[in-house]
């Protein structure tokens, strides 16, 4: 544990102390961190109090505000603590019973309590499908059946179909449209050109103008505005075997037509296979399958799904420049990286655009 984790512990055990009024004795236990993430820190928290005469045990999840301005656009006015977003996302996705979500224990705005707004909720035991390393390579899904690998994907796909039957204005995600600038694909493409041209500065992405020029030429119209996850992926739900326990991460939740989310699908199972140059273990649905497996699922035609497979590639090019300039100004990265235009995100862009005969 940390010196800052250890200057967490007695104000955020007060914090809980008092939204548990009937656990006495309150301790918490080691702080651990996860092995990855980029927007808000986690740190796994074990507690143990004494309730009506017995030991209880509680393991919970605080999640901490970064001080540095949030890693992904902001949506609509003065949405731009991301703690506070995802805080609000699942509470209302709760309310609509429709996907599993962890248990809310509060979520707290005062910085002064523990140094940046945060929340806390339950912590949800389950397996992951992690980019670091590669599902593809290591963990629970890469050990599982030909068999099993092939229902967790369907699995994954059935829930994402669920996830856009919300209907967004019925649970009460208005907060998260503009104002002034309706919830079209076109806005949504405004949005992160303008989040990646501030972030570059005076860098050029030739990838993301070829990227972002074909996508402006070619917008579909009449997409209905949805509930849009925003990152939508395997490695954003905790499974038991094929059994989904718990969905996670929505700082990037938008109303915005959700074929998006099943290019966000898409552009990340290419980043585990062909940007890695890693084959498809056996069982594994292909890209077409996963397709259709979505499309049944959401009961319409098999979409044609490059164009929104491009949008997430420019998006994701767009994350990781972001990124590295967060780890460049921590001084975890030296300021001449190139690794903002040599990734895996870039990688599978360059494929993307390649197979679009892009030029």
């Amino acid at each position: 544990m940390t010196t800052e984790d250890d200057a967490l512990r007695a104000p955020f055990r007060d914090w809980l102390a008092r939204r548990w009024p009937d656990a006495k004795s309150l301790e918490l236990g080691e702080f651990r961190l996860p092995k990855s993430g980029f927007s808000a820190k986690t740190i796994f928290v074990p507690t143990r109090s004494q309730q009506a005469g017995r030991t209880v045990e509680r393991q919970i999840v605080l999640r901490l505000e970064n001080p540095e301005p949030a890693i992904y656009p902001q949506q609509a006015p003065g949405l731009d603590v991301e703690i506070d977003i995802q805080y609000r996302s699942m509470q209302a996705l709760i309310g609509t019973g429709k996907v599993p979500l962890a248990p809310l224990i509060g979520y707290e705005a005062d910085a002064s309590v523990l140094g940046q707004p945060f929340f806390a909720m339950d912590y949800v035991r389950g397996d992951v499908m992690t980019e670091s390393p590669p599902y593809t390579e290591a963990g629970f899904f890469f050990e599982a059946s030909p068999k099993l690998r092939r229902s967790i994907v369907t699995s994954g796909l059935g829930m994402l179909a669920t996830f856009h039957t919300i209907d967004w204005r019925r649970a009460g995600f208005d907060w998260l449209v503009h104002p002034d600038e309706p919830p079209t694909l076109e806005r949504q493409l405004d949005v992160w050109e303008r989040y990646m041209r501030r972030e570059l500065g005076d860098r050029v992405h030739a990838d993301f103008d070829r990227g972002m020029t074909w996508l402006r030429r070619n917008l579909p119209t009449g997409l209905a505005p949805a509930l849009s996850w925003g990152d939508s992926r395997p490695g954003n739900m905790l499974f038991d075997g094929d059994r989904i326990l718990c969905l996670t991460d929505f700082e990037n939740i938008a109303i915005a037509p959700k074929e998006i989310d099943l290019g966000w699908w898409l552009l990340f199972d290419r980043t585990m296979h062909e940007s890695l140059g890693k084959p498809r273990l056996e069982g594994e649905p292909t890209r077409e399958e996963q397709r259709a497996l979505y499309a049944e699922a959401a009961g319409i035609p098999v979409p044609d799904t490059y164009y929104y497979e491009l949008v997430a590639a420019v998006r994701y090019a767009a994350i990781v420049v972001r990124v590295m300039n967060r780890l460049v100004g921590r001084g975890v990265l030296p300021a001449d990286q190139i690794i903002w235009r040599e990734n895996p995100a870039a990688e599978a862009l360059k494929q993307l655009l390649a197979e679009g005969g892009i030029a």
